[in-house]
């Protein structure tokens, strides 16, 4: 017979070796992520044309709020695998960041589907907010209603705190500042109002520029691929959303499978929250020609780079 005593430290090395795998997954997953966008983003630095275009600075807007996005969502899940505490002062900017990044992605991919409705009817007479020049203007807003929402619910959720939010070292979870009924009924109303009004600008772009590329008869192509990307900012919606469904998910695997609330809680995780997050900007940056192009070009230059060796000095 087995000895009873033994039990709990079998239990223990079986936790602390599924902690080491699902930190072994994530950290490598993520770096791979932090290498593509930094390439993107270093493309952009180098290359002005990029930077002179609305579409392009939307897209590295996202490139950096879905990395914001990220870092921080990564930084939590390694705080709370290691099971690091903090007084709440110190957890609400992680926390903060975390949420209205997540937030202001729906709004930014409703706003550069906007931007190419604006691209199609108005190519000689943009809006003076939809100019190169003027497009942080539209960005800056597009922040000021992410942070608005996030401070909302922070703000609702502060009046129920029962520990010391500068002394009280506490897990580093959105729940400990977000978990009222109160809160749960805003969050709900707040994002289904947020990605509903994105859907239905998404609607009415694809809609309004399929019927244009039915009356034009020159310049089809142009019109053609707005569309196609319209259609593309979709499925990165669709994307995003499945992050909301981990209720479903959760119960599903209640009833089928028998694991542990935290490896529930890291599979929702992985999936729906770092897989989206990862392909949605990946899938734009490499379906752009243009920019698909100097991708090849960085990746050939620094594999050029490792191969050949270094010479010697002449003596």
């Amino acid at each position: 017979m087995q000895n009873l005593s033994e039990l709990p430290n079998n239990a223990t090395s079986h936790k602390s070796f599924s902690v080491i795998i699902k930190v072994c997954v994530v950290i490598p997953f993520f770096c791979v992520f932090l290498c593509c966008i930094a390439v993107m983003l270093y493309i952009f630095a180098s290359h002005r044309q990029f930077l002179d275009t609305s579409r392009y600075i939307l897209f590295t807007y996202m490139l950096i709020n879905d990395t914001l996005q990220l870092l921080t969502s990564v930084l939590l899940f390694l705080f709370v695998m290691g099971q690091v505490k903090f007084p709440i002062v110190c957890c609400v900017p992680l926390l903060f960041i975390s949420t209205a990044t997540f937030q202001n992605t729906p709004l930014i991919l409703a706003t550069m589907s906007l931007e190419r409705y604006v691209a199609i009817f108005y190519p000689l007479q943009r809006p003076a907010a939809w100019r190169s020049e003027r497009i942080w203007i539209i960005i800056l807003c597009l922040w000021l209603i992410s942070c608005i929402f996030t401070i909302t619910d922070y703000s609702i959720g502060k009046h129920y705190l029962t520990v010391d939010v500068l002394s009280t070292p506490v897990l580093c979870k959105n729940v400990i500042v977000s978990s009222t009924p109160i809160q749960t009924i805003f969050k709900a109303v707040g994002n289904v109002l947020f990605f509903a009004a994105v859907a239905v600008i998404m609607l009415f772009t694809y809609i309004r520029i399929l019927l244009e590329t039915q009356k034009l008869r020159q310049d089809k192509a142009s019109v053609s691929k707005a569309m196609h990307t319209v259609v593309l900012h979709g499925f990165q919606l669709l994307l995003c959303m499945l992050a909301f469904t981990h209720p479903i998910t959760e119960t599903l695997i209640v009833l089928h499978a028998n694991w542990q609330p935290e490896d529930i809680a890291f599979f929702n995780f992985f999936c729906f929250m770092l897989i989206p997050r990862f392909l949605s900007p990946l899938i734009y940056g490499f379906r752009d020609q243009s920019l698909r192009g100097y991708i090849g070009k960085t990746f050939l230059c620094c594999s050029n780079k490792v191969k050949t060796p270094h010479q010697r000095p002449a003596v």
